[in-house]
């Protein structure tokens, strides 16, 4: 047994260098060089070459492998992290009493993950194709649309699943790893002078020297630490285990080499500042490391994508967002996940991105504050997870939260000072984003309080069958339901329209739990309601997609008499009509009016055969 767990463990531990280090692992192609280039930039003086990596080392420290790799991933919901794990953690415990202002930050800071997850691809993508420009400056030209193409093809290819070549991610990002510590130490070997940046005087002192200037270009050293949420986010696919030792026993040590391998060669020659990766690789290598980059800048941007592509559909479950089409791309892992609308909006952000920005720099303070935005948001909830889930005093959990906070906010001003030069972007998409999580969750919440008044409960239906005696259609009929005590109006419309019902009626609940996964004996219960009327409750974990064929041979296994090859679904449709009394701002209702008529209908997102389908419309002021 030993060995077995050993042996999944090290899968585990290559995995995760293939996928959760993709985007912090590719950070050393862009991050130097954008201290030192453009008008804002650095002098490449010693003094700065010395704080700066002095920076670069301690935010490491203190933000990746402190705040998150010891502490942020203690808070895990059955193994999943993220904003929305903690969200769930926090309602469990806390129920109705989790204010909307706790759930408005967890969701702004979601929303900042799609920004992010709009400009990975673009500056990484970017940022490998510039290194041609090194090689000659004839390819400078070739860049933007060398992006494109490779973004076009990267997007394209997300309908096949990561699962065919996820097995390379691994190895790829090893040698990649490997490389990128082999440089270092060459440069390190000639100038071990730089070494002495480990020393935290050399951070307070290039603050001192160069004021404000200094504090703004925080905003460029954040982008070392891009990617650490993925070390959250992914947890549930690989575990908290598997992440740390990538992290400490490869992932830092390499990182930390190549960074102080940077500075040694920029101490050595000022004039390599302005990419200073690139000028670590011997010149006959120079093509065979672009190309290996541009390899790892496609795994980072895999990474973030799927990331996507899973908040997405937990955002999803959890009521935030309406229904889109997800597909699972592989049967051995439940993470791996397509989301068709989504991507096709994706792909077309990240051309126009490119066509916009044109640089990696021009990028990087957008990046910037997208990251540091939900870096400071996850602190915040990580808060009350401390003291509402593990119980710690105010005394205990107020300085460690301070510090992150202070962290974070110090790198998320820095980061505001070039709002106008790109840090809009991710801002206007996490507005946008958050604007349709809200309206459709408050949406939601007041056509429920109309749709109450049109039903009865279940009880009192069973007394009306009882009584009226309607007509019983031979076959199985399934009404969808989400309520908890009542029956769905559309049935009790149907009752009184027709009088009749199916031979066996099941009420059928489809509901998503507070956790990633449910156990196999809790995903079905069934109730015998009489006259044949059956009451089947399906619990979902908010990582997982509800299959409707499942859910019916678990209830027949449970008893419930289902003739599955005589079935007919009906399926309600409400189509909203202005009311005189106003319920919500007109844009609000003008948007949630448009995402409730082109969500995904119900027989869609629960794989129920079309030809299956019995549609009942209701009209409803709205």
């Amino acid at each position: 047994m030993g060995h077995k767990l050993r042996e999944k463990t090290h899968i585990l531990v290559i995995s995760a260098l293939g996928v959760v280090f993709g985007d912090i692992g590719t950070s050393p192609l862009y991050a130097v060089k954008v201290c030192f280039s453009g008008q804002s930039g650095l002098a490449p003086s010693p003094p700065n070459v010395l704080g700066l990596v002095s920076l670069i080392f301690w935010s490491l420290m203190l933000v990746v492998s402190i705040k998150y790799a010891w502490f942020i991933m203690r808070a895990d919901d059955q193994g999943e992290g993220g904003v929305f794990a903690m969200l769930a953690l926090l309602h469990k415990k806390m129920g109705a009493n989790l204010g909307r202002g706790l759930v408005l930050a967890g969701l702004f800071g979601s929303a900042l993950l799609y920004g992010d997850g709009l400009i990975t691809p673009v500056i990484s993508v970017l940022s490998a194709l510039e290194g041609l420009e090194v090689a000659t400056t004839k390819a400078q030209p070739l860049v933007v649309p060398l992006t494109c193409v490779v973004l076009v093809l990267l997007f394209w290819a997300q309908k096949h699943g990561t699962g065919r070549i996820g097995k390379l991610f691994g190895p790829v990002m090893i040698l990649w790893f490997a490389v990128l510590a082999a440089l270092g130490v060459m440069a390190i070997n000639q100038h071990p002078e730089i070494l002495a940046a480990i020393n935290p005087s050399h951070a307070l002192q290039f603050f001192l020297r160069n004021g404000f200037h200094g504090f703004f270009i925080l905003g460029a050293v954040v982008l070392c630490i891009t990617g650490c949420e993925a070390l959250y986010l992914d947890m549930g696919h690989f575990g908290a285990r598997a992440i740390r030792i990538s992290w400490f026993g490869l992932a830092l040590p390499a990182l930390l080499l190549n960074y102080f391998g940077q500075g040694a060669l920029v101490l050595n020659d000022p004039k390599t500042a302005t990419d200073a990766f690139y000028h670590l690789v011997p010149s006959a290598l120079l093509y065979p490391m672009v190309a290996l980059a541009t390899a790892a800048t496609i795994i980072a941007s895999q990474a973030i994508i799927s990331g996507v592509f899973s908040l997405t559909r937990q955002a999803m479950q959890l009521g935030f967002i309406p229904r889109v089409r997800v597909l699972h791309t592989s049967s051995m892992a439940e993470g791996q996940i397509y989301a068709p609308d989504v991507n096709l909006m994706m792909m077309l952000a990240a051309i126009l991105l490119t066509l916009y920005f044109k640089a990696s720099e021009n990028l990087a303070a957008a990046y910037g504050i997208a990251v540091t935005g939900d870096m400071f948001i996850t602190s915040l909830v990580f808060f009350f997870i401390t003291r509402q889930i593990w119980g710690w005093s105010l005394v205990r959990a107020l300085p460690l939260c301070l510090l992150f906070w202070s962290v974070d906010l110090t790198f998320f001003s820095a980061c505001l000072g070039k709002f106008l030069t790109g840090g809009w972007f991710p801002l206007a998409i996490a507005v946008v984003i958050l604007s349709i999580m809200v309206t459709w969750w408050d949406g939601w919440k007041t056509l429920a309080i109309k749709v109450m008044t049109m039903t009865i409960s279940r009880d009192r239906f069973i007394e009306k069958v009882a009584a009226e005696k309607p007509v019983r259609l031979p076959g199985t009929g399934i009404f969808l339901s989400t309520f908890h005590k009542e029956v769905p109006p559309m049935l009790l419309r149907y009752l009184i329209q027709t009088s009749a019902l199916p031979e066996t009626l099941i009420i059928l609940s489809v509901l998503t739990a507070d956790v990633p996964e449910v156990e196999e004996h809790k995903r079905v219960e069934t109730h015998a309601l009489g006259h044949g009327v059956y009451r089947v409750t399906a619990h979902n974990g908010f990582m997982e997609t509800p299959d409707i064929t499942e859910i019916l041979m678990l209830a027949r296994r449970h008893g419930v008499n289902i003739d599955l090859d005589n079935v007919t679904y009906y399926l309600g449709r409400i189509n909203l009509v202005p009311a005189r009394k106003k319920t919500m701002a007109r844009w609000q209702r003008f948007l949630f009016t448009f995402m409730l008529r082109n969500s995904v209908s119900g027989s869609t997102y629960l794989n129920i055969p079309p030809s299956k389908v019995l549609e009942i419309g209701v009209q409803m002021e709205f």
